[in-house]
This record gives C-alpha cells, sequence and structure tokens, in this order.
C-alpha cells in the first residue's frame, strides 16, 4: 500500500457500543483524551480484524501497518496509529499495550477455533488484558492492580464473546466457544445456529459463565488496590458491570436476542461503585 493510504477502516461503532465506560468523566480531565486516543487504536484494528470484506492477508497487512506506524517505523497510513503514538510519546507510556493487541488482530484474522478455556484465555492476554494495563500504567498505578484487572477484563473479554457467538459464527465463521466444552456437550461449532439454545448449548454457556463469574471475583480486588480515588471508583463501576452482565447471560438466549446490559444495569453499577469507594 502506498505511504499515504489510509488502512483503518472504521465500522462506525464508538465507545457508546462497548459493555463498559471508556474515558469517562470519572477519569481525569487531563488523561481522558489519552485513553481515547488508546481506543480509537484499538477500534481501527479490531475493525480490520472482524471486517467481513478484507482477507486475512489483508487484514495482516494492515495491522502490521498500523504497528509500524505508532512505533515510528512509517510515516503515514493508519491516523488513529499517528495519534496514539503521539499520546504515548508524551505520557511514556509503554507501547507495548498497544502492539500486544495487535497480536491478538492478527491472530484474529486467521485463527477461527479455540481448543479449550486455556486457549481463549491466552487469546485474552492479548485481546484484553492489555487494555486495563494500559488504563493502569496511564495513572502511574503499581504493578500490583495487573493481576486483579487482567482478571475483569478477561472476564469481559469472554462475556462479549458469548454475547455475539452467532454473530461471529456467521459473519466471520470464527468461533470462542472452546471445542472441548462443545464435544463434551455433544455439540460442535454449528450449535450456536439455531434460532434459539438448546439445553446441550446452554450447559457450554453456564461453563464459560462459572469462568466468568470466578474471573469477575478476582477482579473484584482492583478497586482496593487503585490508589486514585476516581479511577477506584471507575473500576468498581466495571466489576459491577461485568457481574450484571454475567446475570443477565446466565438469564437470557444470546441467540434468540443479544443480550445486553440496561441503563438501569448502567445506574446500579454506578451507585454501587459510588457507595463503595466514594
Amino acid at each position: 500500500m502506498a505511504e499515504s493510504e489510509n488502512v483503518e477502516t472504521w465500522s462506525g461503532k464508538n465507545r457508546g457500543d462497548e459493555n463498559f465506560p471508556v474515558g469517562s468523566v470519572l477519569i481525569r480531565k487531563n488523561l481522558r483524551r489519552h485513553v481515547h486516543a488508546y481506543y480509537a487504536f484499538a477500534r481501527n484494528a479490531d475493525d480490520i480484524a472482524d471486517s467481513p470484506d478484507l482477507t486475512p492477508e489483508d487484514k495482516v497487512a494492515r495491522l502490521d501497518i498500523m504497528e509500524a506506524v505508532l512505533l515510528g517505523a512509517r510515516t503515514g497510513g493508519a491516523p488513529s496509529a499517528t495519534a496514539l503514538r503521539a499520546s504515548l510519546a508524551e505520557t511514556g507510556v509503554n507501547p507495548g499495550h498497544a502492539t500486544d493487541l495487535l497480536i491478538a488482530f492478527r491472530q484474529d484474522a486467521t485463527k477461527l477455533r479455540y481448543a479449550d478455556w486455556g486457549e481463549l484465555l491466552e487469546y485474552c492476554r492479548f485481546s484484553a488484558m492489555p487494555v486495563g494495563r494500559y488504563v493502569l500504567d496511564l495513572h502511574g498505578e503499581s504493578i500490583e492492580t495487573h493481576a486483579p484487572s487482567d482478571a475483569l477484563c478477561a472476564s469481559l473479554q469472554v462475556l462479549n464473546h458469548l454475547q455475539d457467538c452467532q454473530k461471529d459464527f456467521r459473519d466471520l465463521n470464527r468461533s470462542y466457544l472452546p471445542e472441548d466444552m462443545l464435544r463434551g456437550a455433544g455439540l460442535d461449532v454449528n450449535a450456536v445456529q439455531a434460532s434459539a439454545e438448546t439445553p446441550a448449548l446452554r450447559r457450554v454457556f453456564a461453563m464459560l459463565l462459572d469462568h466468568c463469574d470466578a474471573l469477575n471475583r478476582e477482579g473484584a480486588a482492583l478497586p482496593r488496590r487503585v490508589r486514585s480515588r476516581r479511577l477506584r471508583i471507575e473500576t468498581a463501576v466495571i466489576n459491577g458491570l461485568a457481574r450484571r452482565l454475567a446475570r443477565r447471560l446466565r438469564q437470557g438466549d444470546p441467540l434468540a436476542r443479544r443480550v445486553k446490559l440496561t441503563r438501569t444495569d448502567a445506574l446500579a453499577a454506578m451507585l454501587g461503585g459510588l457507595g463503595a469507594f466514594a
């Protein structure tokens, strides 16, 4: 691609489409634009990986260009990477939190199945955990915050996989449901094509939600380890949202309709975070 050609393909999704607040008013005002720059980079890279119109080779090539721009090896072709490079230079945050995301997105371009929970969690190590670590490092938080943040971010990632399991398979032939869990229930990846879940598929969902509940319990330690008062509240709110989304997925069928958080969930999580750590 020419140096000036923009490789990014924004899908139209924005911060309001996520399950968690991105650079909300709880984040210190002088840091919000940096969080937004990181999100824009992640959003554009994710949109490349999830494009139904690009070949795997084209996706990887575009993601490589984004990394080259981010690291200064190329001057143009990825506006969000250019903006994040400037942000990282200003804040001194490690660019590895962004390049790790690209490892996951390259994997999304080529890997369509996951053998077991361990393999899925390893994917989350690159697709989700860097997000929390970026925000924590931006705030100058201790490395002791990383472990509970990793757990919370992994939970949010898997919950999103459950929300979108039918769409991912239909549009991209991609399934994050561990194949050993499906086999144990007498199923394969085609089970998500039905108009409603079966009892066997519900057992698979329940196993994954059990894992998410365990991760959310680990993640509950995060606010107590964060020094920044505002970020403490923010992380408490996010943990509350993760718990509420897990409960909704226990009760709802993601094949019949998209299970998502409501305004009531958001308000309750906010009040819970303010009440616990204000």
